[in-house]
Parts: structure tokens; sequence; C-alpha cells
């Protein structure tokens, strides 16, 4: 067995019983045992703004001194490494973040390799090293692919996880409401779609859903009427009822009636607009339904494609309309390299101070630059929602969705 082989595979046995404060240490250890001086985990933060060390603090008191032993006091656990934040903007850490490249500095010393799950941006790893070679390099990138994938066995069920990617309190409809999404970013070779929940620690009704089965991406967009805890819940009784009908062979007009009925049912002052849909992988078949919502943008060679995807809308979901006609399916033929932007009224509606309108024009030709720029669909949206964020005061909840369909 290679080195490499060995030094990975007794990493990945000894995490199974630890938690996540004991990740940094070993993480640590097993750059050391590969040839590095030292290596650290940063996390991003929910907002992606910044990058946090993962740092295990070193008690305060000595450790109990066993009789006829030395007086030593206790050691800090993990990697002596700097240990305040890095901005994503303007750092060679957030380059490597914003592009998914290793990044090393000039003195050929200091590495970032990015951390991935999947498609999903999680971190980088700070590593260092008197000089890197290319083999060398490369044991990094397999050392940064497996922190990732402890930091994220542990990131369901650990504090010190959750601690590190959050930089404020969190309200409980937002609690409820991050706790129902997926991942921000899922794909494959074919196909990559991502989607970003803006304000990220008050969000109350938006919430979005997207997942991979069979060949097909499955996407729902939703809005529940208001901003409060009883928002959060109609969101997330409609994302549960969603996935339920999915999974039990449901159409996507089958998905709006279940909804309907269940918000009716159970949450009866609640309204919810939503756009419902899914990818056929293959062959680019784009069909969706949309209850009341602002219709999906077709971004097609850099341009949206005029009223492409613009059809009448359902009435809002939550109305109790029994025995009415269910939604109609709306179909389109995707191209390769075709992006669809999905997006909740609360961005279009965000205000300069001046009063002016964010507007669907802006928020197209946002996108479209940034794609322009070279940028993969995680980083156009974050770099729109830092934008707003630095322009615009958001009124209401706002997400989007980006899909790009990309068959190999």
């Amino acid at each position: 067995m290679r080195n490499e082989d060995a030094v990975l595979s007794a990493l990945l046995a000894s995490s199974n019983r630890v938690t996540a404060a004991d990740i940094p240490a070993l993480i640590d250890e097993a750059g050391r045992k590969l040839g590095l001086s030292g290596a650290q985990v940063y996390l991003a933060d929910l907002q992606q703004a910044r990058l946090t060390p993962m740092v295990h603090p070193a008690p305060e008191t000595p450790s109990p001194i066993e009789p006829n032993e030395p007086n030593e006091t206790s050691k800090p656990i993990g990697p002596s490494e700097p240990s305040e934040p890095i901005q994503i903007e303007g750092s060679m850490a957030g380059l490597a973040y914003r592009t998914q490249r290793t990044q090393r500095s000039r003195d050929d010393c200091t590495a970032w390799v990015p951390m991935i799950d999947g498609v999903e941006r999680v971190g980088v790893l700070r590593v260092t090293a008197p000089c890197f070679e290319d083999a060398l390099l490369e044991s990094c990138a397999a050392l940064s692919g497996l922190a990732t994938l402890l930091v994220m066995a542990k990131s369901s069920h650990d504090e010190l996880v959750v601690d590190r990617t959050r930089s404020r309190t969190m309200t409980t409809q937002a609690e409820l409401l991050w706790a129902f999404v997926p991942p921000r970013t899922i794909g494959t070779d074919d196909v990559t779609s991502t989607a970003i929940l803006e304000p990220a620690y008050e969000a109350g009704g938006d919430a979005f859903d997207h997942s991979l089965g069979d060949g097909v991406l499955h996407l729902a967009l939703l809005d529940a009427m208001g901003h409060d805890l009883a928002s959060g819940g109609a969101s997330a009784v409609a994302l549960g009822a969603s996935r339920a009908t999915r999974r039990a062979g449901g159409t996507l007009a089958d998905i709006a009636t279940t909804i309907d009925t269940t918000l009716s049912e159970w949450i009866p002052d609640r309204l919810l607009t939503a756009v419902i849909a899914r990818l056929d992988i293959a062959t680019g078949q784009f069909t969706w339904i949309n209850c009341g919502h602002p219709p999906p943008l077709l971004i097609r060679e850099g341009h949206v494609v005029p009223q492409a995807m613009e059809f009448p809308a359902y009435l809002p979901l939550g109305l109790g309309l029994g025995q009415a006609a269910a939604p109609d399916e709306h179909h389109i033929r995707l191209q390769p390299g075709d992006r669809v932007l999905l997006y909740s009224d609360g961005v279009t509606e965000a205000r300069t101070s001046d009063g002016s309108l964010f507007g669907e024009q802006r928020l197209a030709d946002s996108v479209i630059r940034s794609m322009a720029s070279g940028n993969a669909p995680p980083e156009t949206l974050r770099r729109l929602v830092r934008n707003l964020h630095e322009h615009h005061r958001l009124h209401d909840d706002a997400t989007i969705m980006l899909v790009r369909w990309h068959p190999h």
C-alpha cells in the first residue's frame, strides 16, 4: 500500500468515533505524515462571505499530573495555525473557494485547496510545506476530499460545524426552513442546480428543493405568504408534501394538488406560490407548472429568450381548490448550455436607497454578466446576492435557483 493510501485509510478509520472538534487535529496529523508542515480546515459561512477555521481551543488549565511524571501543561489540540476568519472577497483563500481551484502563495510555502462535496462548495484546506511538488499537491487534494467528507458527516448533528458556518443567531422560522432545504448546489457531469436563500438568518416563507433520481432533476421554488413562523411552517409542510407525492410516483399536478389540500387542511390561513418542475437530463425536456409565481427565465447564449416560459399561472396553493382543474404542465426543450432561472418576487422587489426596484431585467443582466466572466452557477448566485446586499434593501425573502444543462 502506498504511503498516501495508508495515511488516508488510517485517518478514515480514526474518524469513526470522534466529534467535529477532533477533526482539525486528525487532518493536521495526516497532513504531516504526507510531508506537509501543517493543514487546517476553513469552512464557508452560511452567506458565503468568510471562511472560518475549525480550531479546537486549548484547555485553559493544566492537565492532571500523574505521580512521577514531568510537570507539563496541556498542549492545544489541533494545528497552531491562524485562527481568524478570512474574507472570501480579496483573499487567496477566497479565490480558491470562488474558483474551486488550488491557489499557491508566491513563496510556494502555502496553498489553499478547495473543499467540495460533490459540486457543493464547503470551504478550503490551508496547507503549508517547505515547497510544493506536483505529487504533494495531489496528496493535498486527496486529503482535502477526505476532510470534506468528515466535516459533512458531522454537519447534521455536531454543533461545532454549525457554529463555524454561522456568524449570528438565527430566527426560529429560519431554523425550520434550513432544516428542510437540501444543499445549495447539486449536480452531475450533465446538469447543475444551485440555489440561494436570503436573508439567511431571518428567512420566513421562501424555500427551495432540488434532487436527482432516475435521470431526472426535480425542482421546486416556494414562496409562502407572510414572514413569520407560520410562513416557515407552510413552506416546510409544502416541501414535505412535495417530496412524499413525488416519491410515490406522483406527477407535477399531483404534487401541486397535495400541497394545496395539505395547506388548506392544516394551515388554512396561508397561501403559497410555487414553481414545480422536472428536467429530463438525457433529453433536455424541461416540464413545469406555475402556481401564482413569477415565470422562470430561459437564458440561452448570453440572452434571455423573450417570453419563452411565460404562460398563464395557476392560482396560489392553499385556497382549497377541491374539484378545480389541475394546473397545466408546460414544456420546453433545452439546448446544451441553456440556463433556467427561477426566483421569488423578493428578489425583483428589492429597492435601492432612492426607492428604485432591482427588477427582472437587472436580475437577468447580473446573471448573464457573471456567467460571461466564466463564473460557475454557484459563484454567479453568490455574487448576485452580494450585489443585492451592497446596493439594495430586501423587503421580503429572496430566493434564486439557477439550473444549467450541460450534457457532456
